[in-house]
């Protein structure tokens, strides 16, 4: 990039734009992998979507790449820098626009963290549904861009479901509105729907209205602990075929209960080889989790009906099943969704391979919706030979999860780390069509390229 035009960016925006080492570093990448170390030319932090649009038609006229970032939680490398790119950091669009309580919708800045939105509306007696296990520091654009999940997809789904109209920045700086204010609404092609999960590579999300739910008047937790994984499992469909729906139905394998208390002091493991939490909401979340609670006594668990206090604590122990970053391991935590009556069957899959190619493997699941999150891990003192091994067991880890009718991503997206993989999964006139929509859409190509489809 010429220099020239680097600094006609911060002259139209001053204060924004930073070519410091310490800030390329910080925002050069996700939590997800890295497949090509890269710094970016510039990170950009606007103030306002008139500065985002300033940044788009700067970048179209001068055919810069743009990569788009909320608070960098991403774990596929989405938000990951590529050659010649400038990060557009959205961190300072944070403002929560309005909030109406009779309507049940807030209308948010991508900025906005999760966490700061439910405490907003907490008030009113409603609830932002989506909870990624990042919610305490995830942004809602980030979680729109990827079309996050999270603990209590089981019952409320996933980001899409809860998106009603968004404001977006194409690629040549034109503002456009998409969807509605009303929870129903059918004119036209749904572009709402086609923007949330698209990674940034079909425009910049700049304002988002969001339909909210009733904060639950009432929430019962349980910890049923089995004596291993295929019993856990086999409780997860015991409570579907009961007919009972819970807000959050998590489970985790015997090896996630020992790192889990060997980072926290708790004694999970001592409990049993596998646990299944489970929580209800609601007026009924009583009836509901007496009825679930038969259910698994009956196929051997031992279960607890957890107080406030202690649910919580499984809850959050839940959220940092994936682990910190240890630097003499090569770990990958994945993705992957199967039907839910083919959770057995995968996991078993999953330690035959992780054995025959000698990496480590842990599991924890939202058994609810069948989203796997299994981490494979080498010791890096074994040499360039363990990490490939790894790769090999993480290669057919997917196509496993594809022959059980599954797929590569349940809500983490495709980004960067996954796109190797996503031919595997849709077929080539399928992966022509996608390209052709971002033509559409972005036909220089400057967002987000070589993220989400296959170019």
């Amino acid at each position: 990039m010429q220099a020239e035009a680097l600094a006609e960016l911060s002259e139209a925006l001053p204060g924004a734009v930073s070519t410091s080492q310490e800030d390329l570093a910080m925002y050069s990448r996700d939590q997800g992998p890295v497949v090509e170390t890269v710094s970016p030319v510039a990170v950009v932090r606007p103030r306002s979507v008139v500065e985002v649009q300033a940044v788009l038609r700067w970048a179209t006229a001068h055919r810069v790449s743009i990569v788009t970032r909320g608070a960098g939680s991403g774990l596929s490398g989405g938000a990951n820098a590529t050659p010649g790119s400038v990060i557009l950091s959205l961190e300072r669009l944070n403002r929560i626009n309005s909030v109406d309580p009779d309507d049940e919708t807030a209308v948010v800045e991508p900025g906005v963290v999760n966490a700061d939105l439910n405490a907003a509306v907490a008030e009113y007696g409603l609830m932002y549904a989506p909870d990624p296990a990042s919610y305490r520091w995830s942004t809602i654009g980030g979680n729109v861009a990827t079309n996050a999940g999270g603990l209590r997809c089981a019952k409320y789904g996933v980001t899409r479901d809860s998106v009603l109209a968004l404001e977006v920045v194409l690629a040549d700086g034109t503002l456009i509105t998409t969807g509605h204010r009303t929870f129903k609404g059918v004119a036209g092609y749904d572009l709402t729907a086609l923007m949330t999960g698209s990674e940034g590579t079909l425009g910049v999300v700049v304002g988002i209205t969001v339909r909210l739910r009733y904060l639950p008047r009432d929430i019962r937790t349980l910890a049923a602990y089995f004596d291993d994984f295929p019993q856990a499992a086999a409780g997860v469909l015991a409570i579907g075929r009961a007919r009972v729906q819970p807000a959050i139905l998590e489970l985790l394998d015997g090896r996630t209960l020992e790192a889990l208390d060997d980072a926290h002091g708790s004694d999970l493991r001592s409990r049993g080889g596998s646990l299944l939490l489970v929580q209800t909401d609601g007026f009924g979340a009583a009836a509901e989790a007496r009825a679930i609670r038969d259910v698994l006594v009956g196929l051997g668990a031992q279960v607890s009906d957890e107080g406030s206090e202690e649910a919580d604590r499984l809850v959050d122990l839940r959220r940092h099943s994936r682990g910190d970053a240890v630097e003499d391991v090569y770990r990958v935590g994945e993705d992957v969704a199967v039907p839910k009556s083919q959770l057995v069957h995968y996991v078993a899959a999953l330690e035959r391979m992780a054995a025959r190619h000698g990496v480590h493997l842990k599991v924890v699941a939202h058994a609810g919706d069948g989203n796997l999150h299994p981490t494979f891990w080498v010791q890096r003192s074994d040499g360039p030979q363990a990490e490939e091994r790894l790769e090999q067991a993480l290669d057919e880890s997917v196509r496993s999860a594809l022959a059980l009718g599954g797929t590569i991503t349940g809500e983490h997206g495709v980004g960067q780390y996954k796109r190797r993989w996503l031919g595997w999964e849709q077929a080539v006139e399928v992966l022509d069509l996608q390209r052709r929509i971002k033509q559409v859409f972005d036909p220089l190509d400057i967002l987000n390229p070589g993220k989400a489809i296959v170019s």
